[in-house]
């Protein structure tokens, strides 16, 4: 599996002349080191003194910051096995008239996957960075900046999910879930910016005192 390569050999595949891993798998890794820096964050605050406030915060934010990472690591996978099934239905005989019904459903429904797994992606990072903007006020001052890279690198996931998302979408002839899926994409896109902007505004803040 890609998420169990070292960072190096992973890197190089993703530099290689194959489509597969590609960006929906580089969004994936993206948002998961933005849910690891959320995670990583959380423990520098717990226990450390002036922030006893906030510790139950912190502890109820971090199951779910590690929910997120272990999704989106495990997404890096998952995107690319939704990009070889496309190539699979292509590559159906087409001889026959059934041949071309069953090779013609096929495809649709391998776009469809293709379309879920970059969704579900930029649904995970966009919760990555809502908990981003929840705790970024509380966090450990020494890590404020890390909390920035999180929500930085988890903005990054959602848009290069939402890219892999658009690109599949016109070769999806149910108009309905098209329509569905792009204003959702839409609407992530806009919350994630903003959030993307509250959070590094408050980051700035904070390191310029």
């Amino acid at each position: 599996m890609l998420r169990e390569e070292s960072l190096e050999v992973f890197v190089e595949r993703l530099a290689a002349n194959s489509a597969s891993p590609g960006g929906g798998s580089a969004a994936a890794l993206s948002g998961s080191l933005g849910a690891a820096l959320v995670s990583m964050v959380c423990r520098l605050t717990v226990g450390k003194k002036g922030y006893e406030q906030f510790e139950g915060e912190m502890q109820s934010v971090l199951p779910r910051s590690e929910a997120l990472r272990d999704s989106l690591i495990k997404a890096i996978d998952v995107d690319a096995a939704a990009f070889d099934r496309v190539m699979e239905a292509f590559a159906l005989p087409k001889g026959t008239e059934e041949e071309k019904a069953t090779r013609s459903a096929a495809i649709q429904t391998a776009f469809r996957g293709a379309c879920e797994s970059p969704r579900k992606t930029a649904q995970h990072c966009l919760e990555t960075l809502r908990l981003c903007a929840l705790i970024v006020e509380k966090v450990n001052v020494n890590a404020i900046s890390d909390i920035g890279v999180g929500a930085t690198q988890a903005l990054a996931g959602l848009e290069g999910a939402a890219m892999n998302v658009l690109i599949n979408l016109p070769s999806i002839k149910d108009a309905s879930y098209v329509e569905e899926v792009a204003n959702e994409v839409q609407e992530m896109q806009e919350e994630g910016r903003i959030l993307k902007s509250t959070v590094l505004r408050e980051v700035i803040a904070q390191i310029e005192g």
